[in-house]
């Protein structure tokens, strides 16, 4: 189904830029090679939406094919509510509601919606510095710690992300990881308004195959990793490589590359700055930033970086990460005092954020919602546990079920104690979610797991579990304020709740 017709609660409509330089129809549908039909009737378009309840006079409204309906079928909302011409494909042209309406028809519009809002906004990427980051995991990490380092040299910096999107300090909802493409573009054009000059922005999967960030230009372009998920969405990993990929077919003028993996290896080209969670291996090239060979930081919370084997210098953070956010901002010119300074006081919300009344253990709330990111956080923690990790922990409903008994069993092989529990069922029954979960533990963990539904009831089983020196780790849902239950959404907060529990068990 299109975005143009999604049923229920009514997206918010996003900002806009408040100077908008008219656009002439034959000048925008040479700009992205679609044909205009009745251009005699044409008016200059003002602004660009594919959601006809955010049409605004003057613009153009993008309808686009789905899969159980089609946007030209809501074109004459949009019409009615002021658009002047509409841009679709060959079917949706013909439409009895546009035989008097100019049409620019292109056989993939959506492909290039992104292109025809960036040529209505004035190409507002072109004028920022955006700098996108892709991967499975580390996203949104890495991008709270580029707008650190850039606040810490004294820039005006926008956010585009999962948890929130930000103008110069200024929080806006964000429901997409990556906004619709016109959205994104006024998006940019609001930010040069506003004197932002630097832009880190989340850059999903989903947003570079449905063409979310066509028309956008990238300063640098960073790839993290990859691990399995959202298999409900690609068909299978190669095809999920090769999205992730797109970021780096020549959009970004320079290209970061985390190369732990073979996934990484792949996206290497002769001038790509690489990064290794590993010291050197021999063959790396030049242009590599690594964890510094010479010493080990003296504590858990600092990285060593070394730029081309040559110089070493700390930056106090909580992720290894943080290697990729250097890289990027080293190339793009950012002042390695500020680099380090920015990182840290770097806090990236419900990505290992601590949860601290004065208790004798440790509780951290993360958004590990995938195999290898469990993995991850609870590898970390293990590390500095000085007594047992414990871990709640469930798994989204209406996603990729094939990752859930991976989950179950990435938890059980490395926690010492695992909860498992009710994430965002959705429109899925909860109990089957936890079975597919509990199928993955090996049998000789299975005396170390224990289920319980209630989320907030798992919690306070875990917390109250807790001994000196243990770690509890709530993992999944980080940042996020509800969950989702046959089609509610019932305020819940990890940290919260977590918050509530240690407080609980003290008094």
């Amino acid at each position: 189904m299109p975005a143009n017709s999604l049923p229920g609660k009514v997206a918010t409509a996003p900002p806009r830029p408040s100077k908008i330089e008219p656009t002439a129809p034959e000048r925008l549908a040479a700009s992205i090679g679609a044909r205009l039909e009745r251009a005699d009737a044409a008016k200059p378009v003002t602004g660009v939406t594919l959601r006809a309840q955010h049409v605004q006079r003057g613009d153009l409204f993008a309808a686009l094919p789905g899969s159980r309906a089609h946007g030209a079928d809501f074109a004459h909302e949009a019409l009615r509510a002021g658009a002047v011409a509409v841009l679709t494909d060959p079917a949706g042209a013909e439409r009895e509601s546009l035989k008097d309406v100019p049409v620019l028809v292109h056989e993939d519009p959506r492909a290039v919606l992104g292109a025809a809002a960036a040529e209505v906004y004035g190409n507002p990427s072109q004028r920022l510095k955006v700098l996108g980051v892709t991967g499975t995991s580390g996203k949104t990490t890495t991008t709270y710690m580029l707008e650190a380092g850039l606040a810490a040299a004294g820039l005006r910096t926008g956010l585009v992300g999962g948890v929130e999107m930000r103008i110069a300090g200024r929080r806006i909802e964000s429901a997409l990881t990556t906004p619709e493409a016109p959205d994104l573009q006024a998006l940019f054009a609001v930010m040069l308004e506003q004197g932002v000059t630097h832009v880190p922005m989340e850059v999903s999967s989903h947003a570079l195959a449905l063409g979310r960030v066509g028309g956008t230009h990238y300063a640098a372009g960073a790839f993290t990793n990859l691990s399995q998920d959202h298999l409900d969405f690609h068909p299978d990993m190669e095809d999920y490589f090769r999205t992730k990929a797109k970021l780096f077919d020549g959009r970004a003028d320079v290209e970061v590359v985390c190369t732990d993996t073979p996934w990484g290896e792949r996206l290497i080209k002769p001038a790509t700055i690489t990064v290794s969670p590993r010291t050197r291996r021999r063959g790396r090239p030049a242009t590599s930033w690594s964890p510094a060979a010479a010493r080990r930081p003296s504590t858990p919370t600092a990285t060593a970086a070394s730029w081309r084997w040559r110089s070493c210098w700390p930056a106090r953070t909580t992720w290894p990460i943080s290697l990729t956010a250097i890289a990027m901002l080293d190339a793009i010119g950012i002042d390695e005092k500020a680099i380090v300074a920015g990182l840290a006081k770097v806090q990236v919300p419900g990505r290992m954020e601590r949860v601290d009344l004065g208790q004798d253990f440790t509780a951290v709330v993360d958004y590990s919602h995938k195999p290898a990111a469990v993995a991850l956080a609870l590898d970390a923690v293990r590390a500095r546990a000085d007594g047992r990790v414990i871990v709640v922990l469930g798994c989204g409903g209406d996603r990729d079920a094939a990752k859930r008994p991976l989950m179950g069993e990435a938890a059980a092989v490395r926690a010492d104690l695992t909860i498992v529990t009710d994430d965002n069922p959705r429109s899925e029954q909860a109990s089957d979610i936890r079975a597919q979960m509990l199928a993955g533990v090996p049998a000789d963990r299975r005396d170390t797991v224990v289920e319980i539904a209630d989320r907030r009831e798992a919690i306070r089983y875990a917390v109250g579990h807790a001994r000196t020196g243990d770690v509890v780790v709530v993992a999944g849902k980080g940042h996020e304020t509800g969950q989702e239950v046959a089609g509610v959404i019932h305020p819940f907060s990890d940290r919260d709740e977590l918050t509530a529990a240690i407080g609980e068990a003290a008094r």
